[in-house]
């Protein structure tokens, strides 16, 4: 029998950034209290921010370390917001997520009242080639990938078969990574697809999309309750002939949304109830936030 011990190194996590963003009224004024780099502000995802009027800025870097592996993210956006239009332009990017894109929007402001508007405008993005698929040529009439040829043929490892009860596989400076096919398939092989499929990412030029977008937000707001809430549609994208447009991958249209929602109520002035989150979707590619809970204040 033979058995595998894999450890990964501490995990880790450190948030640097600056920003102008006036808070919103649920928000605590944490200028004067202690913070640990896990705050998570979900309401800056929202189109309108808390200020009626004017510009804003957010610059955000995240390095995180989980199981052994490394991942940046960052969101940084410049936004200014007028009496009846909202302009913005972001760049974001989460390794955890796989997607990284900067979008440009400029958007129509219809406000009903003080809490609620909506919005409608046009939305440029630039983002890799999301509608290639570097897998493709690889997979079998099963729908299995032949991981083990690519692994050969494209990225350098290699299989040492002179020994039938010790088979060893090399990676491309003739190292030895795994003395089973077990540990090869679960361990070595998701690293192999993951460089394979960066690579040949990489070797391709950026793909600029052009989209119609529609949104809303509603924001009200009291010292024993609170509703925000926001969600963004991109149902048209103008058609592209380039050969890995997401069109082509997809087969066709598709939509594109985001949203978010924050809750609060207090029962008391030591208890209340809350609960947040965040939701993307693009180009097939999910990534979101949530948490709930409950305040409880010892006066």
């Amino acid at each position: 029998m033979t058995s595998t011990r894999t450890s990964t190194p501490y995990d880790y996590s450190a948030v640097f950034g600056i920003r102008k963003i006036q808070r919103f009224g649920y928000e605590p004024n944490i200028q004067n209290r202690f913070k640990n780099g896990t705050e998570n502000s979900f309401s800056d995802a929202a189109t309108i921010g808390s200020k009626s009027k004017g510009f804003e800025y957010l610059f955000e870097w995240d390095f995180r370390r989980q199981q052994g592996k490394t991942f940046l993210s960052q969101d940084h956006f410049l936004r200014y917001i007028g009496d009846w239009y909202v302009v913005k332009v972001e760049y974001l990017q989460d390794q955890l997520a796989d997607i990284n894109y900067f979008e440009a929007s400029q958007r129509y402001r219809y406000k009903f009242n003080r809490k609620f508007s909506v919005n409608a405008g046009l939305v440029q993005r630039i983002s890799e080639p999301y509608g290639f698929d570097p897998l493709a040529d690889w997979i079998l009439q099963t729908g299995d990938i032949h991981f083990t040829n690519l692994a050969i043929q494209e990225m350098g490892y290699g299989v040492d078969f002179s020994d039938v009860d010790n088979i060893q596989y090399l990676d491309p400076n003739g190292n030895v990574v795994a003395n089973s096919t077990e540990v090869w398939e679960a361990v070595v092989i998701p690293q192999v697809l993951s460089d394979y499929v960066d690579r040949e990412r990489e070797l391709l030029p950026s793909k600029l999309e052009y989209s119609f977008v529609v949104g809303f937000d509603y924001y009200k707001y009291t010292k024993d309750f609170w509703l925000h809430s926001w969600a963004n549609v991109m149902p048209y994208h103008i058609k592209s002939d380039d050969q890995y447009s997401y069109h082509k991958y997809n087969g066709g249209n598709w939509v594109d949304y985001s949203g978010g929602l924050i809750f609060g109520y207090r029962f008391t002035k030591s208890l209340g109830i809350f609960t947040e989150g965040k939701y993307h979707k693009y180009w097939n590619r999910s990534w979101y936030d949530f948490s709930m809970g409950i305040n409880f204040i010892i006066l």
